[in-house]
């Protein structure tokens, strides 16, 4: 795991501008607001040369309960090198408020030296050379898988939906990713991967805060490296990023009850599609919604569009009872809201083109080994689940976020699964908005 810090610099149009760090950012804007004499005349009194007694003087509002204040630092960047694909998941799961991205699937590493080791893990040192089996096996089905799949795509193209005048480069791209996108479902979650993050100082250090209390060896692993490189941009705010007991109870609490579900639902048989949609229209009786829901939506000319009232009200919650880790992914990094999922194994699914009897033996591995993890009450358990591994799935938001994932994640280029998943779930919402039917355009994925 390797954690970089980037510092941002102003580009060569912006050298008459004022030059701030991300503290004294922070502590002019905040004095900024209880101050009527204008941004010029409270730089005036700042020397930017040696700025730390005008953020210290101001900055001591944080330890008073004014913590919007660390939301004005602006964005701070950091990169996470090496780090496991679950740990990458908790990463969006707590930064609801970051602009980021993750490594795809379909760009890294895929064999057992792309695994971080089971001491920095936490995997129990007597079941350590049979998770390593496991992963070794595990990286082999994805691999053997991926090289049919990919010679079945050039033997019948016509599973590949290959847009009309498409380049040979084009079509191999899109064949690749074909088999690419479904050898996936072997891929372990252990797997490193690479997260570029950007968020205020206020947001790094309730995320930091959260990794270090975590049972997670890798997560605290996370939290410490991540502080050591923001002191150096943000010093004084980062002091709010240690584990905290309330958050180490409710990470307690969360762990015991995937334990629990995990241990009751635990299987390897796929998981028949269930989808929840549940919409909340309830308004004050002092401020009813007055605008159709018609004309909150016809005048988008796509999916950015701006809504209006009529969906910006309205309370939309979703769920999946099978939502794959490798989709879990991708939905989880909708910020919007909240999202739940206990995290579990209640099902695997591996899409229709891959032969589930061919893997018996691994997958009754897989399942077994997760069972004595969970036995265990071992947060490791997640370290031995693959991204076939099936779990209940929970997003509430409002209708205009909804909309927007629903057309983004069926559009062009979306990936087949999820896909399917948010059809189902936009079916449940037209179900009950009918109005909405003729204004949001669900896609068809094409091409992958």
């Amino acid at each position: 795991m390797r954690i970089t810090g980037l510092a941002l610099v102003p580009p060569p149009t912006a050298a008459d501008l004022p030059k701030v760090t991300p503290e004294l950012l922070a502590s002019v804007l905040a004095r900024y607001s209880r101050s009527n004499d204008g941004l010029a005349a409270i730089l005036e009194k700042v020397d930017l040369a040696n700025p730390d007694a005008s953020i210290d003087r101001i900055l001591k509002f944080v330890d008073y309960g004014h913590a919007s204040i660390g939301g004005l630092t602006g964005g701070l960047a950091v990169a996470l090198d090496g780090i496991s694909m679950w740990l990458a998941y908790k990463l969006f799961e707590i930064a609801q408020m970051a602009d980021g991205q993750e490594s795809s699937t379909r760009y890294i590493t895929m064999d057992a030296s792309a695994v971080p080791s089971a001491e920095e893990l936490g995997v129990p040192a007597d079941l350590a050379d049979r998770w390593r089996d496991l992963l070794a096996r595990s990286f082999a089905a994805y691999q053997a898988e991926y090289a049919r799949l990919d010679a079945l795509a050039v033997a019948e193209p016509g599973r590949i939906r290959v847009p009309e005048g498409a380049k040979p480069a084009v079509v191999t791209r899109l064949r690749k990713n074909y088999a690419l996108d479904r050898a996936r479902y072997f891929i372990p979650l252990a797997t490193r991967t690479n997260v570029g993050l950007v968020q205020t100082s206020r947001m790094w250090a309730q995320t930091v805060k959260t990794l270090d209390s975590l049972p997670h060896p890798e997560a605290r692993e996370a939290a410490r490296l991540i502080r050591d490189d923001l002191l150096k941009q943000s010093p004084r705010l980062m002091r709010h990023s240690f584990a905290e007991p309330s958050y180490e109870e409710q990470a307690r609490q969360d762990l015991a009850t995937s334990v629990r579900l995990g241990l009751a639902r635990l299987s390897s048989e796929p998981l028949k599609d269930e989808v929840w949609v549940h919409v909340d229209r309830a308004c004050p009786p002092f401020l009813q919604e007055e605008q159709p829901v018609s004309e909150a939506l016809r005048h988008r000319s796509n999916r950015y569009g701006q809504q209006g009232s009529a969906t910006r009200r309205m309370r939309v919650g979703f769920a999946w009872n099978n939502l794959a880790l490798a989709e879990l992914r991708d939905l989880n990094r909708h910020r919007t809201g909240n999202r739940y999922t206990p995290f579990i194994q209640a099902g695997f699914y591996l899409p229709p083109e891959i032969d589930r009897a061919a893997h018996a033996s691994l997958l009754a591995e897989q399942r077994e080994l997760t069972r004595e993890l969970l036995r265990r009450g071992a947060s490791a358990y997640v370290y031995s689940l693959l991204l076939g591994a099936q779990t209940p799935f929970e997003h509430t938001t409002h209708a205009d976020k909804f909309i927007y994932e629903a057309e983004l994640r069926t559009g062009m280029g979306a990936h087949f699964r999820y896909a399917e998943h948010l059809s189902a779930a936009l079916r449940g919402f037209l179900d009950q908005v009918p109005e909405a039917r003729d204004w949001v355009v669900e896609g068809t994925a094409e091409p992958e």
